[in-house]
């Protein structure tokens, strides 16, 4: 068996038995958010990671697909499944228009450009008030499909559950097709994936539009969860956020992404005992973590155990 097989399915089995030792709403609460963040960081990790495109415009796209599916349930009454399959198309459209422009770029000239994006957006939604509530937010509805509304931690654990195993299944199956190759022939020399006949461009714009669709349905899911939009599910701290569980987890590595997220979503939970101080520790953490494993959690530790049994 492959060990990103294994992996996928101590995955599942993880997500299957998690219930039995949540022993309160609270705690739900934080493996929803956790699977969340973790869906996305797999989706930013195909193009971060595997391809090499830095992208800090991500949250930008979570707040199209957010607030697309609040608006369009919340004051025009559109079917919540509607709404959230409008909003990822709304992304898609945008992400390939300005992909070919922007995946141009290369290094800190594809980051500022991204960061503006995500800034462009985040300023629209701060706005349009009429629509978005501007910086006081707006309220969601429940997901609604026919007729039976998705509410209470547990349901929406399932759900989450299921689409974090699918995005991660899909992520897996796409680096281990030729397409995924390409992807990290481009990540490693781009001239010379040109040279061996990889479409480069068209590979790059693919795998950011997949990664910013992904943002944009979790972006969905989370304002039907929580109920409640402010503008900052947009706004740049979101997306630095959603770019360090990449890193720290481990680029190129799925399921390093998935334990970027959850380390990243739980240490401000655990730190919340150092009162006034949980900011200073938790960066202290990230940069002692970065120090001693560079290439983030688990691809060094994966190295060094190889090196072991070597």
């Amino acid at each position: 068996m492959k060990p990103t097989t294994r992996g996928f399915l101590f995955l599942a089995f993880v997500l299957a038995v998690l219930p039995l030792a949540l022993p309160n709403a609270y705690y739900y609460d934080l493996a929803i958010r956790i699977a969340i963040n973790a869906s996305i960081a797999v989706g930013l990790n195909l193009l971060i990671g595997y391809t090499g495109q830095i992208s800090l415009g991500h949250a930008g796209f979570f707040g199209i697909g957010a607030y697309a599916s609040a608006i369009m349930t919340s004051r025009y009454g559109w079917p919540s499944a509607v709404a959230l399959i409008l909003g990822a198309v709304a992304t898609a459209v945008l992400a390939f228009a300005v992909a070919r422009p922007i995946l141009k770029l290369k290094g800190h000239y594809l980051a500022m450009a991204t960061l503006g994006l995500g800034i462009i957006l985040s300023m629209v939604i701060v706005n349009e008030t009429d629509f978005t509530g501007g910086p006081d937010g707006m309220p969601v509805d429940a997901f609604t499909v026919f007729g039976v509304q998705i509410v209470g931690e547990q349901t929406w654990y399932a759900v989450v559950a299921v689409m974090l195993l699918l995005v991660t299944r899909a992520a897996l199956n796409l680096i281990d097709a030729p397409a995924g190759r390409a992807l990290q022939a481009i990540h490693g020399s781009e001239i010379a994936a040109r040279v061996a006949g990889v479409d480069t461009t068209s590979f790059k714009v693919r795998v950011f539009v997949l990664s910013a669709v992904v943002a944009s349905v979790m972006g969905s899911v989370t304002a039907h969860y929580v109920g409640f939009l402010t503008p900052g599910v947009a706004g740049f701290f979101h997306s630095i956020e959603l770019v360090t569980m990449v890193v720290l987890g481990g680029m190129a590595s799925v399921f390093g992404s998935i334990l970027g997220a959850v380390v990243l979503t739980l240490l401000p939970q655990l730190l919340s005992a150092f009162e006034g101080w949980e900011t200073v520790v938790f960066g202290l953490i990230l940069m002692l973590t970065m120090i001693f494993l560079p290439r983030g959690i688990v691809p060094t530790l994966r190295l060094k155990f190889a090196g072991r049994a070597a």
